[in-house]
């Protein structure tokens, strides 16, 4: 029986909005492992990775090792598996990145969920033992689903566009400051060869004249209106100021500030804010699939 995460004609959601959204919905269970599988969806994929972590989980019983016990806490900003002791965050699962959850009609104990990885990208297989409760916590899992989507559209995907556009303008930004960084340099440097050149260029021993405007050293007087120091062209004209290369503070073309749309706090948004928002709507444009089906063959054993 297949189950769509939306369920518009299903009332049934055993949490209210407030609990998932504002909170979490905890769950005690054991924890067989993950193995990583092909396809991001399937019965027969789930079945075959139940199969290979319980087939692991009794060679280990026989080793003397109990499946560990972990704490499940599921809400609109992901599913989390925790040590229930120290509480230390084991594995942090991003409800977009979960494409599949089922749960086994015949033994209430067992169920399992498909999530990518965000690392490797690889679509890794969660079995859990949860002691007659694995249906209640897949539609937990899909509630939080739907009202993680429902606030991706109410907020983030109206804006997807505009901050999309936020981010190209930031980079757009970042390359002019990059060109006006080696615009500087270059002035300062056709600067200093003009003087090299004009001290060259000068007769030996002969004294040039030297302008009202000009001090005895060639140089403009110190004014607290132009603090920068310049050198006169052949014609008398002075060259714009140069601002200094050493200047702590970047300026742009027209010498303001860069402006900063993330200026409100590095963590508010990722650098590759692109790439996030591109990710998420493709999670979940992808949905969650919720089933309920056969897939265990053998019974875990409830010692183990």
């Amino acid at each position: 029986m297949n189950r769509a995460f939306s369920r518009k004609k299903d009332k049934t959601w055993m949490h209210t909005p407030e609990a998932l959204s504002k909170h979490y919905i905890p769950y005690n269970v054991k924890f067989l492992g993950s193995t990583e599988v092909e396809q991001p969806k399937g019965t027969e994929v789930v079945r075959d990775a139940v199969r290979k972590l319980k087939f692991a989980r009794h060679i280990k019983k026989s080793e003397g090792q109990k499946t560990p016990k972990v704490e499940l806490q599921i809400s609109i900003y992901g599913v989390k598996i925790l040590d229930p002791k120290t509480k230390e965050v084991q594995h942090n699962c991003q409800l977009h990145r979960i494409s599949f959850c089922a749960d086994d009609k015949t033994d209430k104990r067992i169920f399992t969920f498909i999530c990518k990885d965000s690392e490797s990208n690889k679509h890794l297989c969660y079995v859990f033992d949860s002691e007659k409760c694995a249906e209640e916590i897949t539609l937990t899992i899909g509630q939080a689903f739907d009202l993680a989507y429902r606030k991706f559209l109410e907020s983030g995907g109206k804006d997807v566009e505009t901050r999309k556009q936020i981010a190209g303008l930031q980079k757009r930004i970042n390359e002019l400051e990059t060109e006006n960084m080696e615009l500087k340099n270059k002035v300062q440097d056709l600067e200093n060869q003009l003087r090299i050149t004009q001290v060259h260029t000068s007769p030996a021993g002969s004294v040039t004249p030297k302008s009202p405007s000009t001090d005895i050293f060639d140089m403009v007087p110190f004014s607290p209106i132009s603090p920068q120091s310049s050198t006169p062209t052949r014609n008398g004209t002075q060259p714009p100021p140069v601002p200094s290369r050493s200047a702590e503070i970047k300026r742009d073309l027209f010498g303001a500030e860069p402006f900063d749309p993330f200026s409100c706090g590095a963590g508010d948004f990722p650098p590759d804010i692109q790439s996030k928002l591109d990710e998420m709507q493709e999670g979940f444009k992808m949905g969650l699939t919720l089933e309920g089906t056969v897939f265990c063959l053998d019974p875990l054993d409830s010692k183990c």
